[in-house]
């Protein structure tokens, strides 16, 4: 049976990209455009993140541009210094949103929405660089075939001496539930164990109305 890849360390890129805290502001801004990137975490010493330079960040220096003969009177002291910054360590946010290797997927997905970052540096227990982990990353869980997702589906299911006789069908990664099932009040519990599998889109139910 095909197993999910269920941390981080299965997704990561890596061969990430980086730059040292005296990067200068143009060296960042074409290091992105070569690699197509978001995101650049920043490195001191033996490659220990302290920050990351984002391109919201670099974009403050265009957003904060004078119009009209007047630079803008009202933007937040911080702002204020990054878009006058010229190297990585004035403009990085600090400290650096991370993640673990060992971290689930879904433990990165979250810290992504609750941090509204797009890219994560993966760090070591000390700090140190690993490799970078996506949205895009994180998104190819759903790549996987439906034969593999509905194999592993089975698998969890088998440990459940109720859901012996429980069908799986899967199809564009919605799995459906049905079958046998002596005790309904178990609906909830298959489906929650089901959905742990990634790459699932959603769950539909087929039991009948026995």
């Amino acid at each position: 049976m095909t197993t999910s890849p269920h941390t981080v360390s299965d997704l990561m890129t890596h061969t990430a990209v980086a730059v040292g805290s005296r990067a200068t502001y143009k060296d960042i801004v074409k290091l992105m455009n070569q690699w197509k990137v978001s995101a650049l975490p920043v490195l001191a010493g033996e490659g220990r993140v302290i920050g990351v330079v984002s391109e919201a960040d670099l974009l403050l220096k265009e957003g904060n541009r004078p119009t009209g003969g007047s630079a803008p009177s009202d933007r937040p002291f911080a702002d204020s210094a990054k878009a006058d910054a010229v190297y990585a360590e004035e403009l990085m946010s600090t400290p650096a949103v991370t993640v673990h290797a060992d971290a689930t997927v879904a433990e990165a997905a979250r810290i992504m929405a609750r941090r509204h970052v797009k890219r994560l540096p993966v760090v070591d227990s000390g700090g140190l660089l690993q490799g970078v982990i996506s949205r895009g990353d994180l998104l190819k869980v759903f790549l996987r075939s439906d034969d593999d997702i509905a194999a592993e589906a089975r698998g969890v299911l088998s440990e459940l001496p109720a859901a012996a006789d429980v069908d799986v069908r899967v199809s564009d990664g919605v799995v459906t539930l049905g079958g046998a099932l002596a005790d309904r009040a178990l609906v909830p519990l298959l489906a929650r164990a089901v959905r742990a599998v990634e790459g699932v889109v959603d769950i539909r139910l087929d039991f009948g109305n026995r």
